[in-house]
């Protein structure tokens, strides 16, 4: 599909318009020629087009039980064996979807600028799959298991039995998912990374998020206030989409790889 050719549920600046989308692509394509640092905020918008599932099955043992009432650490510390049961059967759910072409555009879109973080409220490892490399994960990576004690990161994908969960080599204590649970705080390193690179990005992305869950939602204002040109790219609106520059109402799968060619296309008719 060409940007010429677009589809009704694609709309920018409320104008059913190809012609329109044309311009403002092209405006958009000019201004990332131009820019040096690019970062990235991805949401559970892009994870949802994978089709990963949400936290909750539609029947069986999970039903019965609220996200919250097993991510936080007083549960783990008193059924440390269900949440890990519940974390596995997670786990496998996500084992089963891929990357879908907007990820895969973002791995490609890393190649384009001097500087590009790609940050990420989602936790399924599906940009890592894709081929991104810089990357910060606010909310942890569910792949990935910590010491509950001292937070060491074990190295590898270490599959953990309910029944005998290990110990941390350095503290003793219980190995947990490496995600970021209720009432915790974010990792500071990471969001310092996060709030950094939002305010000295010259562009600035916003995909598939609602932009209402803090502190990932003052990210694309910090950007803006400090200069960035600020893209939304989401079907549905969000607080943020009056305050954007470009605002694209469309699935990032379906619109990122077109974007991407666009780049392309002017690159070359450059060097010709």
């Amino acid at each position: 599909m060409g940007f010429g050719e677009v589809p009704n549920n694609i709309i920018v600046g409320n104008l059913r318009s190809a012609a329109y989308l044309d311009v403002m692509v092209d405006r958009l394509v000019e201004i990332m020629s131009h820019s040096r640092h690019c970062a990235i905020l991805t949401g559970a918008g892009m994870s949802a087009e994978s089709g990963v599932p949400t936290f909750r099955g539609a029947d069986g043992l999970w039903q019965k039980f609220k996200a919250e009432e097993l991510a936080n650490m007083d549960a783990f510390m008193a059924n440390p064996k269900l949440v890990w049961e519940w974390y596995n059967w997670r786990r496998d759910l996500m084992s089963k979807v891929e990357p879908n072409p907007g990820h895969l555009a973002l791995a490609e879109m890393e190649n384009l600028f001097e500087r590009f973080t790609l940050i990420t409220q989602n936790i399924d490892g599906l940009h890592h799959e894709a081929g991104s490399r810089e990357i910060l994960e606010l909310h942890g990576n569910i792949h990935r298991n910590k010491c509950s004690k001292c937070n060491r990161i074990l190295s590898g994908d270490i599959e953990i039995d309910p029944d005998r969960i290990p110990a941390c080599e350095t503290c003793g204590g219980r190995i947990r998912p490496d995600v970021v649970w209720f009432g915790e705080m974010l990792d500071n390193d990471i969001l310092s990374g996060a709030f950094r690179a939002s305010e000295e990005a010259d562009i600035f992305f916003s995909i598939g998020t609602s932009a209402v869950v803090h502190p990932a939602a003052s990210l694309p204002m910090m950007a803006k206030q400090s200069g960035a040109t600020l893209v939304e790219i989401n079907p549905d609106r969000t607080p943020l989409t009056d305050l954007a520059d470009f605002y694209f109402e469309a699935r990032s799968g379906e619109f990122l790889p077109e974007l991407i060619s666009a780049y392309k296309e002017r690159l070359e008719s450059r060097e010709a």
